[in-house]
């Protein structure tokens, strides 16, 4: 069947849906709550708040227009709590999951706890969607679940073998949705993200994302550390994009249930590349010298190598994602348009 392409605003345009978000006050779920309340539909929050941030939800909603904050509603919640997915489902057309553990290191270090939430709380989410006929379960999974493997790229239909319990929780997630839409039970359709970065990402804390945390410690005057040698490699895509590609895939009327799709841009850059990118980009923003790179060991658990095949993806959206490389050259346009401005006044 020929994949077709769909429009936001125009699939938007005709209808107010009713969305759940979990992890709503994360990272990738406030701007799922930013970009639906833009389109005008109905969005429930459901969020623990143990990494989440009201602030981001404060942030996504003042970005989205104060017309827009009466469709707005949220739940403090755990998806461990079965009655609180639940309420949480009720009167929804569609979820969108990203309440997750997310850390690998972190789930090293607290395997039971990773599990509780991440396949638990995944599947007292999906019992609750499927008594409450939602339309489609969207749901967070992850490049993780590829672990170390030698091919490149990673294709949806190659083998996986996660290193961690991450990786292993976001597979098992696949397995269940995916036995859920065998039977008929939930519409699902599960994303494997790979490097996702972009504003309100934590720059603090061990378990930090790699560019957040950079940019903090060059801003400092501080080298950014790298793990290994550098010459590891990483898909890095935006969450701007991120947030799109969820609510296209959502809508889309030709995926069958029980998909799996790669969420990345299909090209890859070395951490040393990156390293040199960002603090280039903040020398010329903040008039700093360069960084030199302070290397340390390398962490157990990380990958070599990563890059999706996007094909899959491609076929769904009607169009390839932006990769790194164009965000940052648009951060650099945006910069010489400050300072032309700056100067001219």
């Amino acid at each position: 069947m020929e994949r077709q392409s769909v429009s936001i605003p125009e699939a938007l345009q005709k209808h107010q849906y009713t969305w759940l978000v979990t992890g709503a006050a994360g990272f990738i779920g406030s701007h799922l709550v930013e970009q639906l309340l833009k389109a005008g539909q109905r969005v429930h929050g459901l969020d623990n708040l143990t990494s989440g941030k009201q602030e981001n939800l404060q942030q996504a909603i003042a970005e989205a227009g104060s017309q827009h904050t009466g469709l707005f509603t949220f739940q403090e919640g755990d998806i461990r709590d079965a009655q609180a997915c639940r309420e949480a489902v009720e009167g929804v057309d569609y979820i969108l999951h990203h309440a997750a553990v997310v850390s690998v290191p972190a789930s090293l270090e607290s395997p039971r706890e990773t599990c509780g939430v991440n396949v638990q709380g995944f599947a007292n989410l999906l019992e609750a969607a499927r008594n409450a006929d939602v339309r489609r379960v969207l749901y967070a999974s992850s490049s993780a679940v590829y672990g170390d493997t030698p091919y490149q790229p990673k294709s949806e239909s190659h083998a996986t073998a996660p290193l961690t319990p991450y990786g292993l929780s976001k597979r098992v997630n696949e397995e269940y949705a995916q036995l859920y839409s065998r039977i008929g039970w939930v519409d699902t359709v599960g994303l494997r993200y790979f490097n996702v970065f972009g504003p309100r990402q934590d720059p603090n804390g061990p378990y930090a994302a790699v560019i957040p945390r950079w940019q903090a410690r060059i801003r400092q005057g501080k080298p950014p550390v790298i793990y290994g040698d550098g010459e590891q490699t990483r898909d890095f895509i935006h969450v701007a994009e991120v947030a799109r590609i969820n609510i296209q895939l959502a809508l889309h009327r030709h995926i069958e249930g029980g998909e799996v799709i790669n969420v990345g841009t299909g090209r890859q850059i070395s951490l040393n590349e990156l390293a040199g990118m960002l603090n280039t980009m903040a020398g010329e923003q903040h008039q700093q010298q360069y960084q030199a790179i302070q290397y340390e060991a390398e962490r157990p658990g990380d990958i070599r190598h990563s890059r999706a095949d996007v094909s899959r993806l491609t076929g769904f959206l009607g169009r390839a994602p932006a990769g790194i490389e164009a965000f940052i050259q648009q951060r650099k346009e945006q910069l010489q348009c400050a300072l032309q401005g700056r100067i001219a006044t």
